[in-house]
């Protein structure tokens, strides 16, 4: 199981209140304030439906707590946790309005997150046998970016970026658009800041050897086929951190680890991971 802190609540906290009044609407549970007496109570339990890796969980419990800060909250399977089919995950008892009210937003947090974390666990398997890291990349789903991030640590791969400041990547674009590979390399390595960390992208072996000569913190080799992967990586000696990206899947993340890269960034990880399927049941 992979252990990570907590993120700070402040950071979560905004994406729960979101979700919770996405789903609230105008006048909230309309059928729970219909059916169930004000002072019933009930136990219900987490249940998965599947076999994975548990995450989303610090979000389903702030969920409950910002509905009704008397539900209790247990927890059986930490963030992190690999399950079977019918495992308890958690479990929550407290008045039954409060406990439907928040069923849906925490079993949304849970299922998504669990599913990334599920997903990354199947990539971090495949190259197991590979001095390799699985790292995640900006495709994240708008304002929930710290969550899937964090979802992806506890599937056992790396976060990569956080966001545009946290260090310097120069993509295809960038490179286009400021004139060639040297001009940009030169400019960055010119005015980077000491403590940020310089990533260039290269798709050809040719540009490769260009920025290799600069020495960049990391080469990201975009899209580039096994051999020319292999050549950058006898090329390299181990002078810079190479990343491979682009297009991986999970039938290909294997032999583009036997390459000997560095890291490997899947876009995957997070904006084609299934939801992973939760129960909440009596």
């Amino acid at each position: 199981m992979t252990r990570t802190p907590p993120l700070p609540r402040i950071v979560i906290e905004p994406m729960v209140r979101r979700a919770l009044a996405e789903d609230f609407g105008t006048a909230g549970d309309l059928t729970a304030n219909l059916l169930i007496p004000e002072t019933a109570s009930a136990k219900l339990y987490f249940k998965s439906r599947g076999t994975g890796v548990v995450s989303g969980l610090q979000a389903a419990v702030l969920t409950f707590a910002l509905v009704d800060p008397s539900v209790v909250f247990e927890v059986h399977c930490p963030d992190g946790a690999r399950v079977r089919k019918g495992t308890v995950i958690a479990s929550v008892e407290g008045p039954v309005r409060s406990l439907l009210m928040a069923e849906r937003t925490a079993l949304n947090f849970m299922g998504r997150m669990s599913g990334i974390a599920t997903m990354t666990a199947k990539f971090v398997a495949k190259v197991a046998a590979h001095n390799v890291r699985i790292a995640a990349t900006r495709k994240t789903t708008p304002g929930l970016r710290a969550l899937e991030k964090r979802a992806v640590l506890h599937g056992g791969g790396h976060t990569h970026r956080g966001s545009l400041s946290d260090a310097i990547m120069v993509k295809d674009n960038h490179i286009a658009l400021a004139g060639g590979v040297d001009k940009a390399v030169k400019a960055v390595m010119k005015g980077a800041d000491h403590m940020a960390k310089v990533s260039i992208e290269v798709d050809t072996v040719a540009q490769f050897k260009k920025v290799l000569k600069h020495r960049p913190d990391v080469i990201l080799l975009d899209n580039m086929s096994l051999d020319d992967l292999r050549t950058c990586v006898t090329l390299n000696k181990g002078k810079t951190t190479l990343e491979a990206s682009g297009g991986v899947n999970i039938r290909t993340v294997a032999a583009i680890a036997a390459t000997g890269v560095d890291v490997i960034s899947v876009g995957a990880l997070t904006h084609s991971a299934p939801n992973f399927d939760i129960g909440l049941d009596a």
